[in-house]
């Protein structure tokens, strides 16, 4: 800055560079149009793969939106606002990641042409706003509830849910329109994957204070590579990663009373430093007796209580493991905590942190617990709980691409059907929403004064883009579709969509079962229109110089090394 009489004024540091106004709103925009057009063509069932290849050069192929924008090292910061929202809308509602980084894209892209015509951001991100909030109020306007009172039978045992037609057909309708964009999307393994999807969200399903909640957490996701994607199963139990410790332990026990131990069997060194003088071999022989005796204490105590299997966080000496399989007892160590509580929740156990407090209340209960050989690694399985509260899924396939992509699509299909169980609403897929919304924001904007309209109008005309994609990326001429659409809403059919699969126009997206939790669309919508605003918001941009930091190297010459 130079302030008067010409004297230069230095308010910034050396090295920092501004962008401000127009110029820095605009920058703002393109690097966020730039990340938009990047996910457009992976959006829908047709969508394309990314290829995305890491510094160490480990390969990740998917057209997950959320897994992209995590695997990318985006730099610009108002792509990475974009990047956040993705991870957000990822966070909350496993679904609809790409759609919204797309819907930001071209709310964005409309307001730079509200921009050309010299309208003030201000203006359109209250006419964003405005139109975001009637848009989740058409989005309820126009949904359809879901029954989901049957799932009382089924947590009961009273019913399979299969027996519950009408809220079976609904699940299976959500996790099919999710799962359809996916690799594992072959006919033949399907309807097997959905099911195995249903049952184990329904399993980890409790209901609080009249209202359903869904535990993901309690659903553990174990993969295997080896066989394929049909050999993938739903255990009622857990699944644990690892072999039995010891080879003379029982590999298969039967009614099975499992304590849950996070603490070592092992006698462990004291945390202060300690001296021993040993001055004849009569005392190392005591020193070893001693610590013999002890871990023999800790398996007699295990024993005592009727336990048969310890499935134990930390590490089990080499001399406990001996007296362990005396006793008969199949022990697993060094458990992830994260499994030890799912642990307790499937068997029904405890976790104790001291071998002297466990008592017989303590212990889980499983029908099954055996080790067996999963392709080439041994793997525990803790099968037939007692009404579990938390399970595996156990997910096969021919590489590490596949069951790494199984995985993604599982966790989708499974935040598909939590959304629905939390808020029993759906819509029709296929753009069907995103055509009736737009139409209706359309006769809402004129009943809005000033150039508040232009912007509604532009948020209208951004949610149409998504239709568009969804139009090019299944092969159709764009703007035929829109104008097809259009005319099917304005005739009343607000399931009218895109059926990408058959490359057509359908009157109604619910009957060929592509549908969509309200959730997720409101979610969508919601967060698209926050980003897009605070991008907005932004009218200067100043950026600080990298760190410089100066270090002599060898011989006396000075190296400089640069820290982002």
């Amino acid at each position: 800055m130079v302030a008067m009489y010409g004297v230069p004024v230095v308010v910034l540091k050396e090295g920092t560079s501004r962008t401000y106004g127009r110029e820095a709103l605009r920058n703002n925009i393109i690097a966020a149009k730039a990340l938009a057009e990047i996910l457009k063509t992976s959006l829908g069932p047709k969508g394309l793969d990314k290829m995305l290849v890491d510094s160490f050069g480990d390969i990740t192929v998917t057209n997950d939106g959320a897994t992209i924008v995590k695997e990318m090292e985006v730099q610009h910061p108002a792509a990475k606002l974009l990047v956040e929202t993705a991870k957000a809308v990822d966070a909350e509602v496993g679904d609809g990641t790409t759609t919204a980084v797309v819907l930001a894209g071209e709310l964005l892209a409309k307001a730079e042409t509200l921009l050309d015509q010299n309208i003030h951001p201000t203006i359109i991100i209250e006419g964003y706003k405005k139109a975001a909030k009637k848009a989740v109020e058409i989005l309820d306007e126009i949904a359809e509830k879901v029954d989901i009172s049957g799932l009382d039978e089924v947590k009961e045992g009273k019913a399979d849910i299969k027996d519950k037609k009408e809220l079976y057909d609904a699940l299976y309708r959500v996790a099919y329109t999710t799962l359809s964009s996916k690799y594992m999307a072959t006919p033949d393994i399907m309807d097997y994957l959905i099911d195995i999807a249903i049952r184990a969200v329904i399993q980890v399903t409790e209901k609080k204070n009249g209202k359903y909640i869904v535990r993901l957490g309690n659903i553990k996701i174990e993969k295997k590579k080896g066989a394929s994607l049909a050999d993938t199963k739903l255990v009622y139990g857990i699944v644990l990663d690892k072999e039995v410790v010891h080879p003379g332990m029982p590999r298969l026990v039967r009614n099975a009373k499992i304590a849950l131990i996070d603490a070592p069997l092992e006698v462990e060194k004291p945390d202060i430093t300690a001296k021993i003088n040993i001055t004849s071999p009569e005392q190392i022989r005591m020193f070893l007796e001693e610590e013999t005796r002890l871990l023999k204490d800790m398996v007699d105590k295990i024993a005592s209580v009727g336990a048969n299997v310890v499935i134990c966080q930390k590490g089990i000496d080499d001399v406990a493991q001996h007296f362990l399989a005396k006793k008969g007892i199949l022990a697993v160590r060094r458990v992830k905590r994260s499994d030890m509580e799912k642990l307790e929740r499937a068997t029904g156990g405890r976790i104790v942190t001291s071998i002297r407090d466990l008592t017989e209340n303590d212990l889980g209960y499983a029908e099954l617990v055996e080790e067996r050989k999963v392709g080439n690694d041994k793997m525990i399985f803790i099968e037939g709980c007692k009404n579990p509260a938390a399970v595996t899924i156990l997910i096969r396939g021919a590489n590490d691409m596949i069951v790494d992509d199984a995985e993604r699509s599982f966790q989708d299909a499974l935040h598909a059907l939590r959304n629905l169980i939390r808020d029993p609403k759906i819509v029709a897929g296929g753009g069907a929403p995103e055509i009736e919304i737009a139409m209706k924001l359309r006769k809402f904007a004129e009943t809005i004064g000033g150039k508040e309209q232009l912007a509604v109008k532009a948020f209208a005309d951004a949610l149409e883009e998504i239709v568009t994609v969804l139009a090019q990326t299944a092969g159709l001429d764009p703007l035929d579709t829109v104008m097809e659409l259009r005319k099917l809403h304005r005739d009343g059919k607000k399931n009218a969509g895109i059926d990408v699969m058959n490359g057509k126009v359908v009157d109604d997206m619910a009957a060929i079962n592509v549908i969509d939790p309200v959730i997720v669309k409101k979610q969508v919508i919601l967060a698209a229109t926050e980003a897009a605003t605070a991008i907005l918001k932004v009218d200067d941009i100043i950026a600080a110089s990298p760190t410089k930091k100066e270090k002599k190297g060898k011989g006396g010459e000075e190296s400089k090394f640069e820290f982002d």
